[in-house]
């Protein structure tokens, strides 16, 4: 998704956040109630993941807080990372959520139950309206966030279970197609299974401190060699503290003579690091005297238990 700079203050966007927890809650308990009144797995099937999306929210708002506290003695690295464990437990629950549908829907094949098709129309309606309501709160603050960006395009894909909601309550409707209702609940299940299979990698990116996506670790050491003065690099690390700051460290080996210059070299060091996009950056210089051989470029050697 683009970046832009037209950010949303934090209150502004805890509000905002706030009241789209509210719509889908109000939406999710008329669905099931429509649900149950006209038979329709697939209108419960779509008011569950309704409510899923509310939950998510409410880690998310949840997390937005905790991640706002500053740098202490017990977090030294800050608190960041809330956001990403949040993403982690609504990507799980979307899963267990998108697996439990499949079951439900396949039971229904044997075991089918009349759907009653003007109350499914008429209650996905009022979801559709709903849903693009929550997109409308959500979408500008999505552009900095996973947590809110998953909830972001989980009320895109409720859209669209909302549609093939109508569609299929049409279908019933007009030629009594009662196997349609199980068939798009599958295809619910199915979008969610997949959304959410395609997001939790980036969450566990982060979280196993996995490189960033944009700065691969051979350009990072490429760019350190390339600076005048450095003999060697190794042991380097590159990993991202959250969502949007990536880090490095590094061993770096000067030439010989060149001791004298070791600040402004590691100067220069960061300045290229910058431009990769690596902002903070530690990094520990030897004299060409003290140099380590044999040592991993990147990481570290593993440790045997």
């Amino acid at each position: 998704m683009p970046h832009d700079h037209a950010h949303i203050g934090a209150e502004a966007g805890d509000r905002r956040v706030g009241l789209a927890v509210a719509v889908n809650l109000g939406l999710t308990a008329a669905q099931v109630a429509g649900g149950i009144l006209s038979g329709s797995l697939a209108l419960i099937a779509d008011a569950i993941h309704n409510l899923s999306d509310a939950m998510s929210l409410v880690i998310a708002l949840v997390a937005r807080r905790i991640a706002r506290r500053p740098a202490d003695s017990e977090m030294t690295f800050g608190y960041a990372r809330a956001e990403t464990v949040a993403a982690l437990i609504n990507y799980t629950t979307l899963i267990l959520i998108g697996l439990y549908l499949v079951y439900e829907a396949v039971w229904r094949f044997f075991d089918p139950q009349p759907v009653t098709g003007w109350l499914v129309i008429a209650v996905a309606g009022v979801a559709l309206v709903v849903d693009a309501v929550t997109a409308w709160l959500t979408y500008r603050m999505a552009k900095d966030s996973m947590n809110i960006r998953a909830a972001f395009l989980h009320n895109l894909a409720d859209a669209l279970g909302s549609v093939a909601v109508i569609v299929a309550g049409g279908l019933i409707l007009t030629f009594g197609w009662q196997v349609v209702d199980p068939i798009v609940t599958l295809a619910i299940a199915g979008y969610i299974l997949w959304h959410a299979g395609r997001e939790i990698g980036d969450v566990i990116r982060v979280l196993m401190q996995g490189r960033p996506p944009a700065i691969a670790a051979e350009r990072a050491l490429a760019a350190i060699r390339d600076i005048g003065g450095v003999r060697n690099v190794y042991h380097l690390h590159l990993w991202q503290m959250d969502e949007h700051d990536p880090a490095l460290t590094a061993n770096v080996t000067l030439e010989p003579g060149r001791w004298a210059e070791a600040d402004a070299i590691k100067g220069r060091i960061k300045d290229a690091l910058r431009e990769l996009g690596v902002g903070h950056a530690t990094l520990e210089l030897e004299c060409a005297a003290h140099a380590v051989t044999g040592a991993p470029e990147i990481g570290h050697a593993a440790h045997r238990r």
